[in-house]
């Protein structure tokens, strides 16, 4: 119980201060960007440093960055397939989730493993 308070507390306070830093910045479309996934993150890390330690949080940031690589990959390939050929969304985000797959368990096999 006391970490869904914590955890709730801690996470309404990350992601009001990157809604906060998306709002600020230019331009808008990077609101949603700030407010999702850094404060899940944050708030993610401090519970599991909290309850299992330091070696443990650490593990879980090397693996959330990991993550944002494959997915950087995976965005990089969808926008130039998209601008480039003007293929149908759907069939190039479904199918380049493959290409996410494969760098993202690469990644996990070279460095987190």
């Amino acid at each position: 119980m006391e970490q869904s308070i914590f955890r709730f507390f801690v996470g309404g306070l990350v992601v009001s201060f990157f809604a906060v830093l998306g709002d600020v910045l230019k331009p808008k479309s990077f609101a949603g960007l700030f407010g999702a996934a850094p404060s899940v993150a944050l708030a993610t890390l401090s519970l599991a440093v909290l309850s299992e330690g330091k070696d443990y949080a650490a593990t879980e940031a090397r693996s959330m960055i990991a993550g944002a690589g494959a997915f950087f990959v995976y965005a990089y390939v969808c926008s130039w397939i998209l601008m480039r050929y003007s293929w149908p969304a759907l069939k190039v985000t479904g199918a380049s989730l493959a290409l996410w797959l494969v760098v993202a368990i690469s990644a996990w096999a070279v460095c987190l493993k």
